[in-house]
Formats: C-alpha cells, sequence, structure tokens
C-alpha cells in the first residue's frame, strides 16, 4: 500500500510525476476544478461576499476517490499547478480534507524532471491563503459582472449573449481600433529618390532628406514636379560620410504572452493552441530510454528570470556549439516588468541539452516547432549582441540635401539561432523616418561628385492602423496591464464564440453584434469597460495576493458603484430588439418596404408595415453580415436580367452594383466609374476594386487583357492624372 498520495490536475502529469516517485506514492489527478461557483444561480451573497461553492458536475467520483485515498495515506500533497488557480484547486481539495490538515502539504513543480520533484517534494510547504484570496476575488468578480449583465444583453440585444469584466475591454479594444480604420482619411505625400553613381560602383538610391535645412512636406504631384525639376542640373556632390556601429542585443526567454505572441507570429498558432502545446511539453512526453520527462518549464509566467544553474548550463553549450565569440563575459540579465508576479522562472527548455535535434523523434509536429521556438530563444538569449556597420552618406544638391544609408553585418552573434518575429505595422507616415536600408553602399568620399542617373518622385498615402492579429491583441493587452497572460486563451476564445468578432485573413474584425454590444456596453457600465480601470483592478488582485488588501475591501468597492449603474441600465438601456434598418426590399404579401431588425436569433427581414403584416425572411449571415444588404445608393443604371434598378453596395471586396431585385435577381457587377482606362490604345474603363488587405484601388475593367492599375480615384473623365503601374 503507498504510503503517499499526491494530487495533480492532469492525468498526463500525474502519470509522468508517478513513474519518477516510486512505489511508496499514489498520484492522482483532479481534472480541474473540484469546486467552483454554481451555473443556475449567482452564488454570491452580495452582503458579505461569500461565495456558495459547489462540487463541479462529474467531479463527484473522483473527488470521492481522492478523499478515500488520502484517508488511507500518511502524508498528502497537493501539487496542482503553481499558480493562482492551482493554489485555488488544491485549496478545494484541503477543505475537503478537514479532518487531515496535520497531513495535508503543498508541493510546487515548477518542472517536472526526477531531480525537480525529488527537491520539490524536499520543500513542501502550506497553501498560499492570500493566493487563494486573489483567485477567489477575481473569480466573483467575473461571477457578479457577468450574472448580472448578460442577462441585460439577453433582453435588449439577443439571448445567448455574455458579458465578461476583462473580455468586454478587448472587445472594446477591437471595436475602437475598428473604427479607427473605418474613420480614416489617407493624405497623399511623395518622396523624391535619386538614383546617383560615383567613382566607384554599383550605383545607388538616395532619397530627399531636408530642403533648404527643413523636412520636406511635399503634397501633391505638382509640388514633386517643381522640385524634380529645380535638382535638375544641379551638381551632387557628397557631403560627409559617417559610419557607426550598431549592436542589436538578444530578446529574453519567454513569458507567457511572449510565447503566445511569438507562436502567432512564427507557427501560426492560436494562443489557444500554443497554450496546449506547452501544457504537453510541461506535463511530459516519452523520450526514448529516459521515459516521460517534462520538456520544458511551467508555461505559465510572466518573468525574464532564469535558475543560475540553467545560466551555467546554456552558457557552456553556446561555448562548445558556437564557438567563445558568441558567449558574453558575464551571463546576460534580464529586467521583469514591474508589473511581473516572478512567482516562476521565465519559460525554458528544462535540460538545454536536449536539442530540437535530438527530440525530433519523439515530439509531434507541433511539439517539435514549439519546442524550437523555445529551445532557440533561450539559447540566443544567453549570445553576444549582433554588430552592423551603418554607413551614412549625406548628398547635397543646392538647397537639397539627400540621405543614403547602408548596413552591413560584421558579427551575426545571437541573430545566427534566433530573430524575434514583428507584427504588422502601418507604413511610415509623411515625414518619418524610414528603417535603415540593409547592404553595402558603395565606396564613396567627402567632396566626390556624383552622377545623377534618375530622379523619381514617388506618390504615397498614409495608411490606417492595422486590425489587431492575436499576437498583436495580446501584445496591447500586456502592455496596457489587462487581464493576466493565464487568461489571454479565455478572452480570446470567448468573444469568438459569442460571435462579437471573427478572423479575417488572421485579423480581428467585429461583427455588427460586437459593434451594438460594445457601445450599449461603454454607453451604460463606462467604468467596467473603461482600460485604465481594468488595469486598476489586475493591480489591486495583486495587491491581495501580497496580503495588503484583503479581497473583500475590493468586492465592496466595485460592488457598490456597480449597483447603481446596473439599475440605471436596466430602465436607460436602448433596445436593439425596437430598432430597424431600411432596405430596399418589398413585402411581397403587401407590397410595403422591408426592414432589418433584430431578434432573439439575430437579423431577420420584416414587413414594416406590422403587426397588419407580420411577413419576415431569416436572414442568413456570414462572418461579413447579411446576405440582404440596407439600401444602397441609386446608380442610374437599369438591371439587364430584370429590369429594376441598380444601386451601389459595400461588400467585403469594395462597393458593387447590385439588383433592388434580391433576392429573387442577385445580378450584381463591378463598379464601373466614369473615367477610361489610363493605358493607351486601350478601350475599358476603371472599377473601384480593393486589396486583400482592404486598401481601394482601381483598375481596368477588361483584366485580365488589361493590368492597369491606380491607386488615385479618377477626378473626372479621361483627366489622366493618376499614378498607375503595370501589375
Amino acid at each position: 500500500m503507498s504510503k503517499y498520495l499526491v494530487v495533480v490536475e492532469s492525468p498526463t502529469k500525474a502519470k509522468t510525476i508517478d513513474k519518477m516517485l516510486g512505489s511508496d506514492y499514489k498520484v492522482m489527478a483532479s481534472l480541474g476544478h473540484i469546486k467552483d461557483l454554481p451555473t443556475g444561480k449567482l452564488g454570491v451573497d452580495e452582503t458579505n461576499f461569500e461565495p456558495d461553492y459547489v462540487t463541479v458536475k462529474g467531479r463527484e467520483k473522483i473527488l470521492t476517490e481522492i478523499k478515500g485515498a488520502a484517508k488511507k495515506a500518511e502524508r498528502v500533497f497537493i501539487a496542482t499547478d503553481p499558480d493562482r488557480e492551482g493554489e485555488a484547486i488544491g485549496w478545494h481539495l484541503a477543505r475537503e480534507m478537514k479532518d487531515l490538515q496535520d497531513r495535508v502539504f503543498r508541493v510546487l513543480f515548477h518542472e517536472i524532471t526526477p531531480s525537480a520533484v525529488k527537491v520539490a517534494m524536499e520543500r513542501s510547504g502550506r497553501l498560499d491563503e492570500r493566493k487563494v484570496d486573489a483567485q477567489q476575488t477575481r473569480r466573483i468578480l467575473d461571477r457578479l459582472v457577468g450574472y448580472k449583465i448578460s442577462p441585460l444583453l439577453w433582453r435588449k440585444v439577443k439571448a445567448g449573449l455574455s458579458a465578461g469584466r476583462v473580455q468586454s475591454v478587448a472587445l472594446r479594444l477591437i471595436c475602437e481600433r475598428e473604427r479607427e480604420i473605418q474613420a480614416f482619411l489617407p493624405s497623399e505625400y511623395w518622396t523624391i529618390d535619386a538614383l546617383l553613381s560615383g567613382i566607384n560602383p554599383p550605383p545607388f538610391k538616395t532619397q530627399l532628406h531636408k530642403v533648404g535645412g527643413e523636412r520636406p512636406e511635399i503634397k501633391n504631384q505638382e509640388e514633386a514636379r517643381a522640385l524634380a525639376e529645380e535638382m535638375n542640373g544641379k551638381t551632387f556632390r557628397v557631403k560627409e560620410m559617417k559610419k557607426r556601429e550598431k549592436k542589436r542585443y538578444p530578446v529574453p526567454p519567454f513569458t507567457t504572452s511572449k510565447l503566445q505572441q511569438e507562436a502567432n507570429r512564427k507557427l501560426r498558432f492560436s494562443a489557444k493552441k500554443t497554450m496546449a502545446v506547452a501544457q504537453q511539453l510541461y506535463e511530459g512526453i516519452e523520450v526514448g530510454e529516459e521515459g516521460a520527462v517534462g520538456l520544458i518549464t511551467y508555461m505559465r509566467t510572466d518573468s525574464a528570470r532564469v535558475s543560475s544553474g540553467s545560466i551555467q548550463e546554456v552558457r557552456g553549450l553556446v561555448e562548445k556549439r558556437y564557438g567563445a565569440q558568441f558567449l558574453p563575459a558575464r551571463p546576460n540579465a534580464y529586467r521583469n516588468r514591474s508589473s511581473a508576479q516572478d512567482a516562476h522562472e521565465a519559460v525554458r527548455p528544462t535540460l538545454v541539452s536536449r536539442s530540437p535535434e535530438s527530440l525530433k523523434p519523439y515530439l509531434s509536429k507541433d511539439q517539435l516547432s514549439l519546442y524550437s521556438l523555445i529551445w532557440n530563444r533561450f539559447v540566443a538569449s544567453q549570445m553576444n549582441p549582433e554588430i552592423s556597420e551603418v554607413t551614412t552618406a549625406d548628398i547635397e544638391a543646392g538647397r537639397f540635401l539627400f540621405r543614403a544609408t547602408g548596413t552591413v553585418r560584421k558579427f551575426a552573434g545571437f541573430s545566427i539561432l534566433y530573430a524575434e518575429g514583428r507584427d504588422e505595422t502601418a507604413p511610415p507616415s509623411e515625414g518619418e523616418e524610414e528603417e535603415e536600408k540593409e547592404g553595402a553602399l558603395p565606396p564613396l568620399a567627402a567632396g566626390e561628385e556624383l552622377s545623377v542617373l534618375a530622379i523619381d518622385p514617388e506618390q504615397h498615402f498614409t495608411q490606417p492602423p492595422p486590425r489587431f492579429t492575436e499576437a498583436s491583441l495580446v501584445k496591447e493587452l500586456e502592455e496596457r496591464e489587462i487581464g493576466r497572460p493565464s487568461t489571454y486563451v479565455a478572452i480570446l476564445s470567448t468573444i469568438q464564440e459569442r460571435k462579437y468578432v471573427f478572423k479575417e485573413k488572421g485579423h480581428f474584425r467585429p461583427t455588427d453584434l460586437g459593434l451594438i454590444v460594445t457601445d450599449l456596453l461603454v454607453a451604460n457600465f463606462p467604468q467596467i469597460l473603461d482600460v485604465r480601470f481594468t488595469a486598476g483592478m489586475e493591480k489591486q488582485l495583486d495587491e491581495v495576493e501580497e496580503g495588503n488588501i484583503p479581497g473583500k475591501e475590493i468586492l465592496k468597492g466595485f460592488y457598490e458603484p456597480f449597483q447603481e449603474a446596473l439599475l440605471r441600465a436596466t430602465s436607460e438601456m436602448k433596445s436593439i430588439r425596437t430598432m430597424s434598418l431600411p432596405t430596399s426590399e418589398v413585402c411581397k404579401l403587401c407590397g410595403k418596404p422591408m426592414v432589418i431588425r433584430w431578434g432573439r436569433y439575430g437579423k431577420f427581414l420584416a414587413c414594416s408595415g406590422y403587426p397588419d403584416c407580420k411577413h419576415t425572411i431569416k436572414l442568413k449571415e456570414d462572418q461579413q453580415g447579411p446576405l440582404v444588404a440596407p439600401a444602397g445608393e441609386p446608380s442610374g443604371e437599369i438591371c439587364e436580367k430584370c429590369g429594376k434598378e441598380m444601386v451601389i453596395r459595400e461588400g467585403r471586396f469594395g462597393r458593387y452594383l447590385a439588383c433592388q431585385g434580391y433576392p429573387s435577381c442577385k445580378n450584381t457587377k463591378p463598379l464601373v466609374l466614369n473615367s477610361k482606362c489610363q493605358r493607351e490604345g486601350c478601350e475599358g474603363y476603371l472599377v473601384e476594386k480593393r486589396t486583400r488587405k482592404g486598401r481601394i484601388f482601381y483598375g481596368c475593367n477588361k483584366y485580365p487583357d488589361c493590368k492597369y492599375t491606380s491607386w488615385v480615384r479618377p477626378q473626372a473623365p479621361d483627366s489622366g492624372t493618376s499614378q498607375a503601374q503595370d501589375r
């Protein structure tokens, strides 16, 4: 019979640890939370905020088995995950063993290897009541917000909706970004490049940097042409040459949020998939004769700290595998964010000598990809910086100053192994500096006269900010201190499951429902939807964990103003069910106009003659909204198929012509502008189109025979002023 009982959360983790501890230990899995707030009622006393915990459905049998095994054991070790949630699970287990308190101990497994498990068992202690208080406070806060606001949304919008204290703020960020994009008005600006050659080849490109000592602001083609003409005949001469050394330092090992971001950028993993695969690597993988072993440290952390033993191990590997020139004289040290809890190390390999290549036979494709990412980043974090030589050439031509830069890498450093991914960003706006260009400039000397091969004015338009990806949204949440890394997966999953947002080519876009819900919540619960308030609440929860504030004090301070807002919203919140949008459809029963309304199951078409006429049509909604669109802009064109008027409507690929007879007539056509194609000899007309990223451009309706395109909307028929290119 086993002397000791060890309780973990996951069966996989239990299996791995069981093989490491031997026959004196029995390892069981709780399968997650065994106690939680009830599903059918609030479950919180609104006067003293005492929770009413019940056994989670389906956990009754396993709880009985754990309690039975505990009574027979000399000691019980609660080894649930080393975070707030794990502490709360352990606390609930311990409360079920009240008569065994002197035999119940807490064990923290930060990594699951034989040596780490042995050390953790020797250092067992007691449950941290402060962590439990912080978790319980968060759980009650979330229950109060969700349980009180969600039914209000059911009545005012549609059934099945939910509101969350943190998820609603994340949704607000996505909606605000979308409205920022919709309201964005592009501004035209021009740059002027000059292709020059000196004594030594090859020719090189420079860009106009200053005019009369000031940064140029070139607004249109006329200004650009005038400046280009003024440059003709000027002597271009090298004014000054500068060289500087540039160092790029490695990034720290992964925290949870950085792992989610980088896996999304490089592996196209969702945050949910990243954490699921990381959990597998942490809990244990069968590795040949070694057996089941955890390959990475605990994957929920916001700390960049690494143990001294691991640093020495990785430094030895760097020197042996890459050479002494890649090893810094002293270990690289990294600072944590001010809000980091620093309870666990960074996410790293448990044994750095287990290279990705050596584990390839034992890991799935996804496991190997994520492990390689973690291993590469950890090893690179203890390498020397990349060193580049940046050359800058300032070239004067009268009152004009051009600048050219070249960058040559002199020493690869950590970049031989790892380069951090980047989020999509808008291109430089007017007047912003562009990044240094890779590649060397030809040898140049101050005073050297240069030949002008071409002067090239180029048109640009400022771009709106990009929509959020999972990586950039997680980054935004982290920077604004909204939620915790352990909550990001739930946030991103919930807003998609509730149909508040959808993904288009990896970017989040809000649905009509998401925009409506956000507007209603911001109007009626401004404090809860306030980004700074939400971030401040996270800091207060940290204070609870530190033992500086009792959780109930936070709950009381939150609940009183929340109740007042809830009462106001109950009477003042607008009901979407009573709203309607006009359409071009006509009721087939009575001939009156049809309108779009919102009901229990979403949008539908209804006769405006209701209640005299109760004709409705169920709308099939896709990610872009209903198939039947609101009334479009008159076009003056007649449908050649049914004779009804064509209207201009907005679709996912831009504006187009659609028959008013939809859905009985589904004729659509490109929106042809009143401007002929600018390509010589072509008799086509320009139509409005949209790129994959949503940017509008104008192309010939004879495509693919004619591939003329232009970013500039034609001003008048045959104006011939747009800047175009053949694609």
